[in-house]
This record gives structure tokens, C-alpha cells and sequence, in this order.
């Protein structure tokens, strides 16, 4: 089994950062790739940046040069630095894995989220 394990969230003012932190652990063989999602109130969860083994990175156009998704592989550690934050970033951040079992099948798995407030 694996879990993730969210840290960071909280209320920030309009501008302000913020840095959120993932990490994995349990019966890991190897990652594929972990992110952030993000869902607001009334809305679908949406991706907000992803880093793959490799590493490539994916964000969100809405983030594009304001966060910064980054992995420290030898802790299985996903990391979201979040700058120049506007209220339409509030939300409930989620981090998502697909984590390799020993048979090298890759599986989803979900944190359980983090909130993201920021005020005007």
C-alpha cells in the first residue's frame, strides 16, 4: 500500500507564496510521476502541474510562470512552490502519484488534500 502525505496549504494574501510537499511512502518500486491537482468550490478538479521521471514538467496555463513544481527523488518527495498567488488559486490542493508495484504495474494514488486559501 502507499500513502501520500500533504503539507503546506493555509491563508495567504494576494501575492504572497506558499509551498506545498507530497511525500510518498510505502511499497514503492519506482514513480512515474507525481503532481498537484487542485479543485474550487463548484468546480471539476483540474491539474496544476506535473513532473515525470524523466523529469518534464506540465503546468496548468492559469500557473504557468508563477509556480514551480520541482522532486526529490530520494525521498519520493513532490514539491509545489506557489508565488505571486491570486484568489482564484483558492482552493483544496490534491497530490496524485503513479507509483510502480513490484510487478512494475503503475497505479493512481491521492493524497488527501491540502487547502489553499488566498484573500484579496
Amino acid at each position: 500500500q502507499v500513502q501520500l502525505v500533504e503539507s503546506g496549504g493555509g491563508l495567504v494574501q494576494a501575492g504572497g507564496s506558499l509551498r506545498l510537499s507530497c511525500a510518498a511512502s510505502g511499497s514503492i518500486f519506482g514513480v512515474n510521476a507525481m503532481g498537484w491537482y487542485r479543485q474550487a468550490a463548484g468546480k471539476q478538479r483540474e491539474l496544476v502541474a506535473r513532473i515525470t521521471r524523466g523529469p518534464s514538467t506540465d503546468y496548468a496555463d492559469s500557473v504557468k510562470g508563477r509556480f514551480t513544481i520541482s522532486k526529490d527523488n530520494a525521498e519520493n518527495t513532490v514539491y509545489l512552490q506557489m508565488s505571486s498567488l491570486k484568489p482564484d488559486d483558492t482552493a483544496v490542493y490534491y497530490c496524485y502519484a503513479e507509483i510502480m508495484n513490484q510487478r512494475a504495474y503503475s497505479y493512481g494514488y491521492w493524497g488527501q488534500g491540502t487547502q489553499v486559501t488566498v484573500s484579496s
